[in-house]
């Protein structure tokens, strides 16, 4: 996420929080903006948005989740969106909507990057370390990343603790060159 798109979804964002908080829909807007968002980062679609191709309403037809109509609520968000000409930052819009919702329910989501995929017992202790810490529930996501060697390394709430084995080598390399 750049900085720029970030500061041009910002708004977007908010009032799409808002609008699913006050319908209490938060789960169901997380799903139609995953989609519009996965449909808008496709690059042949990133082309079309902001192209001469297509006008706003095929635009919008092309970013509804299957089931909804230009017409509904959040049809008409997507609108807003393509007469602004925002539509091709609604990855961003997409992630700041989760972030809301995560503080909004009380959830720290975290990401455990591994070699190996966890078995269900350590991720459940995991998590419940984590909600230890936090003093909040832990949603947690494991992610395969054979560099990681061994151990972990979790990213959760933007604090970051490496337990890995790449790390403890990249730290002994430090301490041994100075």
């Amino acid at each position: 996420m750049s900085s720029n798109a970030q500061t041009l979804a910002r708004p977007y964002a908010r009032a799409a929080f808002d609008l699913a908080k006050g319908d209490g829909l938060l789960a169901d807007w997380s799903r139609r903006l995953a989609f519009s968002a996965e449909v808008a980062d496709q690059p042949v679609v990133r082309s079309l948005l902001t192209g001469p191709m297509l006008d706003g309403a095929a635009q919008v037809a092309l970013m509804l989740p299957e089931g909804d109509t230009a017409d509904g609520v959040y049809g008409r968000f997507l609108a807003t969106l393509a007469r602004n000409g925002r539509l091709p930052v609604l990855p961003d819009i997409a992630a700041q909507f989760e972030v809301m919702r995560a503080e909004d329910e009380g959830v720290v989501k975290a990401v455990v990057r591994t070699a190996v995929p966890l078995d269900p017992g350590q991720a459940e202790a995991l998590a419940a370390s984590l909600r230890r810490r936090f003093g909040r529930q832990v949603e947690l996501r494991n992610e395969i990343d054979a560099s990681v060697i061994a151990g972990a390394v979790i990213d959760a709430d933007g604090t970051v603790i490496d337990g890995s084995v790449r790390g403890r080598l990249a730290r002994l390399g430090t301490a041994l060159s100075h």
